[in-house]
């Protein structure tokens, strides 16, 4: 239920054609925000909204894979930016279509010649910290000496261009301002005159809203060598090593970083801003891709004694 009159907000996407050979895919959004009544500190009673969290089960050729919590704004994508990100799927065109269907709170992944090994490749289960609890399959917290960056993957930012980055992300209608409880994530290309949103998305967690716009990337071929991600959670080891796998060099979080994302970023040389709003930022990493250009320095503040 939504307040007569009130727009609700849903993702921003760039309009771009699909690649070839691409997934057919439902259009299964759900209901973002629900209505609720509260009663407050005051004693008074009133309505708000509040985010729709619902179970999303994922079965690939009639297999159930994994249970995802997702606030259902984008389930394709999130689907198949879950089975790229996973490493079970190398290409968009390996998956026939995706399904969703909220009655039963399932996606059906049919795919053209199944997932090679996916029994022994999915035995493995780590739990991340992702809000919700993220989940790698396999080794790939163990194998991290096996991830690069593309070598085209030379995108810079001037401290100008990080400004009207977190301008535009202030500005944007959202989830969070209307009913909290959620995470989001942004796409920006950097190499337009001024950052140019191409994706936003909200979930229930971090990893979700970036897995939904890895399968946006993957499903219309767009490459990360030139762009920058914008996210509201911290920068965990496995959301730098998810930029990384879809080639983006330039990771905002208006969070912070861990140590652990901290490492693979100054190994695999990308740059990290975290603490990042308004005009206020934090450059944790990759300082060669990053254009400064220094706030004039606070007057001193002068302590005078009684």
């Amino acid at each position: 239920m939504s307040v007569p009159g009130e727009a609700l907000p849903h993702p921003t996407v760039a309009p771009r054609p699909r690649v070839v050979g691409a997934p057919r895919l439902t259009e299964a959004r759900g209901e973002l925000l629900r209505e609720i009544t509260i009663l407050d500190e005051y004693g008074d009673r009133r309505s708000i909204h509040i985010p729709a969290e619902r179970s999303l089960t994922v079965f690939v050729d009639k297999r159930e894979l994994v249970t995802l919590m997702t606030l259902g704004a984008m389930p394709e994508h999130l689907v198949l930016g879950y089975l790229l990100n996973q490493r079970l799927i190398k290409r968009v065109d390996e998956i026939e279509s995706i399904t969703v269907d909220w009655d039963v709170a399932a996606a059906a992944v049919r795919t053209r010649a199944g997932v090679a090994d996916i029994e022994a490749r999915t035995a493995k289960r780590v739990v991340t910290t992702g809000c919700g609890q993220g989940t790698v399959f396999g080794d790939q917290l163990e194998d991290l000496n096996g991830i690069h960056l593309p070598e085209a993957a030379r995108a810079r930012i001037r401290q100008s261009h990080l400004h009207r980055m977190l301008e535009t992300m202030r500005q944007q209608d959202s989830i969070h301002r209307k009913a909290g409880s959620v995470h989001g994530c942004a796409l920006f290309r950097l190499d337009a005159g001024q950052p140019e949103l191409m994706m936003f998305v909200e979930d229930v967690g971090r990893h979700n809203a970036i897995d939904t716009i890895a399968g946006w990337m993957g499903l219309h071929g767009v490459d990360g060598v030139d762009k920058a991600f914008y996210t509201t959670g911290r920068l965990t080891s496995e959301m730098v090593m998810k930029a990384a796998h879809l080639g983006v060099p330039i990771v905002v979080s208006r969070n912070g970083v861990t140590a652990m994302g901290h490492e693979m970023a100054t190994r695999l040389g990308m740059a990290l801003f975290g603490r990042a709003s308004n005009r206020h930022f934090l450059c944790y990493t990759g300082f060669e891709r990053f254009d400064s250009e220094p706030e004039p320095q606070r007057p001193a503040v002068r302590v005078v004694s009684g």
